[in-house]
């Protein structure tokens, strides 16, 4: 299967790599970083192609976000983030879609989907008020997709909740400077968002219910089963294909490292057995997350090209699938971090950037086990989970 948009990015590897440093120094991707992915296409990767998009194999996308990440995590988790957006504004009201890509197919649109807002419903649309967190690339992006839950006529959520997804342009939104100072993915520009009393018309908003049961993109007359993926598996993709890129790119810097080094000791790395053990059991490691990633969507994809709903089991396995393969692949990069001396841990040392960068993707929410693994065992059990948190991802 060729991919393109990776080959051109691997064309302009030594310039995305390079850049990783500047992106940490900004807080942001560097303008150059984002114009890399721009002119590569990787956005549009599931972009429809009414508008300018690729509609590509979402195994495409995840190893191109992956290749994109090993070069820097920062620009991979942007290209991951920023780039399944599209997919969902595919199923969006057709005038909303015309709003955002009619005069330029490349324009960015960011989230978070966290229902951290409360829209009132007034004549014609919503009356929307937040705050939310974690807004990645959002410096790049002129559009967002934002969390909230239907309220009432006082501006109270209702109960029990309605979650909505709410499509506002870079005039109805702050983006809170100085909001986004981390350990890890810094050149993420990962922004805290302000909406205040933002009227949102009713074209503009998603009911949340139906990205999750699949009807949007049916009553869309979406036919590509592209987007057909469950919500579940495509949103998180992107996220954990830049983990484990991360992780592709930590082991990468470390063997380059490792080449010609020689410890204290005396002894040259290629004569250690213990950290060549290392080396050779966190190679397997991080090769067996991505095989498991790409097998668990090109299996969702195969699901639906074939006409079958995927079953609620089939989602909670494949959440299990995703979160267990980066906790795998950032496990694995410990175990060479640690072996890879003190010098590693200087900050001109690409090493200690990505294996910070790993572990603050990792505590994205998508990567929290334990209520996935919980609903994904009782599935096993032939037990239906109860509605609630539990099954709000799946």
């Amino acid at each position: 299967m060729t991919n393109p948009v990776l080959d051109a990015i691997m064309e302009r590897a030594d310039e995305i790599r390079a850049l990783g440093a500047s992106n940490e120094a900004l807080g942001r991707l560097d303008d150059q970083a984002a114009k890399a992915l721009r002119d590569t296409g990787v956005i549009r990767m599931l972009q429809p192609a009414a508008h300018g998009g690729l509609e590509a194999h979402p195994r495409e996308f995840a190893e191109t976000v992956m290749g994109i990440a090993a070069l820097d995590g920062s620009t991979g988790w942007v290209a991951g983030i920023v780039g399944v957006h599209p997919w969902e504004m595919a199923f969006a009201d057709p005038r909303v879609r015309q709003e955002v890509w009619g005069s330029d197919p490349d324009t960015w649109i960011a989230s978070p989907y966290a229902p951290m807002g409360v829209a009132r419903p007034v004549d014609g649309g919503y009356v929307f008020t937040g705050r939310w967190q974690f807004s990645s690339g959002t410096d790049h992006c002129d559009w967002i997709f934002l969390g909230g839950m239907l309220g009432d006529a006082g501006g109270a959520a209702v109960q029990p909740p309605v979650p909505l997804h709410l499509i506002l342009p870079r005039s109805d939104y702050e983006i809170v400077e100085d909001s986004w100072d981390v350990v890890g993915l810094r050149g993420t520009g990962s922004k805290d968002i302000v909406v205040s009393g933002a009227f949102v018309p009713d074209h503009r908003v998603i009911p949340f219910a139906k990205v999750i049961d699949g009807s949007a993109p049916r009553e869309a007359g979406l036919t590509n089963p592209l987007y057909h993926v469950p919500f579940s598996c495509a949103f998180p993709l992107g996220i954990t294909a830049a983990v484990v890129g991360v992780c592709e790119g930590a082991l990468a810097h470390h063997l380059a490292y490792q080449r010609n080094r020689v410890q204290i000791t005396g002894t040259r790395i290629k004569d250690d057995p213990y950290v060549l053990y290392a080396i050779g059991e966190a190679a397997a490691e991080i090769q067996a997350s991505r095989v498991a990633l790409l097998d668990n969507v090109c299996r969702m994809y195969d699901a639906v090209a074939a006409g079958r709903e995927v079953s609620f089991a089939e989602r909670a396995a494949g959440r299990r699938t995703q979160v267990q393969a980066a906790w795998r692949a950032v496990r694995a990069v410990d175990e060479i971090v640690a072996r890879s001396g003190g010098n590693a841990m200087r900050m001109d040392n690409p090493i200690q950037r990505f294996w910070r960068d790993a572990h603050t993707g990792l505590a994205h929410a998508i990567h929290v086990p334990g209520s996935v693994f919980h609903v994904s065992a009782l599935t096993e059990l032939g037990i239906e989970p109860p509605p609630g948190p539990m099954r709000s991802m799946i």
